[in-house]
């Protein structure tokens, strides 16, 4: 419950204090390239449910059909703007509205894709779910 509390408090007013920071990144994405500038991905959270994960896309639209990881810091799928993005960890700033709606919270472990989840052997399930 505290955690719970913890959590709708601090995504609650991060996400008004950082609404100035959030309306430039969005101008800032909509100019560089073309497409949505939320980006959602299915990740797995608590107990096994999966929920889409918010972020800033750093991307070129359909990227992620070209490959779910990134080939380093050269990668010619992300923008100008997302190369800068990235770099402060601005594009996980939309997660506040994860954290608020309770599909994640700011202390535990970080969701992952389903992908990688289904590899976990029985301790990391444990721990992890």
């Amino acid at each position: 419950m505290l955690k719970r509390s913890f959590d709708i408090f601090f995504s609650f007013f991060g996400l008004i204090i950082l609404s100035p920071l959030f309306l430039l990144i969005f101008v800032m994405v909509k100019t560089d390239s073309k497409g949505s500038v939320i980006y959602k991905q299915t990740r797995v959270g608590k107990n096994g449910k999966d929920f889409s994960v918010l972020k800033f896309r750093s991307m070129k639209q359909d990227s992620d059909s070209k490959g779910l990881l990134t080939v380093g810091g050269k990668d010619p799928r992300i923008t100008k703007t997302g190369y800068f993005i990235r770099k402060y960890k601005l594009d996980e700033l939309p997660q506040l509205i994860n954290v608020l709606k309770g599909d994640m919270s700011f202390v535990g472990p970080r969701p992952e894709v389903r992908k990688y989840v289904l590899l976990y052997d029985e301790v990391q399930k444990k721990f992890w779910m």
